[in-house]
């Protein structure tokens, strides 16, 4: 075999695995870069994105320019509640569309794409006119920012909850069934533990979109200043190097509860087959 012939085998063996690993830089280059300006003393350049010193006070001081500490409690504790909310109504509906028939299910499955297809700004916009003509005009706040959260969270956590049910075997809850359980011990000993991670999931989805946000909440925000809110009106004056610190701890954190969801489940698998 020639060395061209080689050279093309091994290129037919390994372009998926070289295009996978090209796609991964990619998409972790710009983290990277976030994570290392979090140690970047910008103080001698205007290019905040220009590394100049290594230091640590960045992570010292994470909420030294004004109005960042509160802009990301604000943003950390609406994520939350939407979050929370998103999760207990998507789950229950996901349910109600996988599990039962009734008029206007296939309208339903349809309509919970909506929010997901539809651009940000529209969704925004359509929740602002809502609002304002509800009697929300002089008063857009956190309650606004909630709803709209939880508006636009909800279609994903239908999603993501469907998909783990629709992957679910039905001849586990009737192996417990005939072992004489009940539906509701069939329920939380069977059905939910196997959603469970599909529920975290949408969970964790709800929160970085969450507190990600800007379009949306930034039509229905009123007064109220969420982080994202808070970096875009500094980045008119130059964006501060904490904004990559917190930046990078929400990663980490994500990470870690990704990794200890992952160890809790394969322990639970090394138990059962044990």
């Amino acid at each position: 075999m020639s060395t061209l012939a080689r050279l093309r085998r091994w290129i037919g063996k390994h372009l998926v695995l070289g295009l996978g690993l090209l796609v991964l830089v990619y998409t972790f280059v710009p983290i990277a870069v976030v994570v290392l300006m979090s140690f970047n003393n910008n103080s001698k350049s205007k290019n905040v994105y220009k590394f100049q010193d290594f230091t640590w006070n960045n992570w010292l001081h994470p909420f030294k320019p004004g109005g960042m500490k509160d802009s990301v409690i604000l943003s950390i504790e609406i994520a939350l509640l939407a979050t929370l909310v998103a999760t207990i109504l998507g789950t229950l509906a996901a349910f109600a569309l996988s599990r039962h028939k009734f008029v206007g299910r296939k309208a339903a499955n349809l309509i919970i794409f909506l929010p997901m297809a539809s651009p940000e700004i529209v969704m925004g916009s359509s929740l602002l006119a809502l609002f304002v003509s509800r009697g929300f005009g002089g008063q857009l706040g956190f309650i606004t920012i909630l709803i709209a959260h939880v508006m636009f969270c909800l279609s994903f956590v239908i999603v993501t909850v469907k998909a783990r049910l629709s992957g679910l075997d039905d001849n586990l809850e009737q192996a417990a069934m005939d072992l004489y359980a009940n539906e509701v011990q069939t329920f939380w000993r069977v059905t939910f533990p196997l959603v469970l991670p599909g529920i975290i999931g949408a969970a964790l989805l709800s929160f970085s979109l969450s507190f990600d946000d800007f379009i949306v909440t930034n039509l229905n925000a009123g007064q109220e200043v969420t982080f994202p809110m808070f970096v875009y009106g500094a980045n008119q004056r130059g964006v501060p190097m904490q904004v990559n610190v917190i930046g990078t701890a929400m990663f980490v954190i994500a990470i870690a509860i990704v990794l200890g969801n992952e160890i809790f489940r394969r322990r639970q698998e090394k138990a059962l087959a044990a």
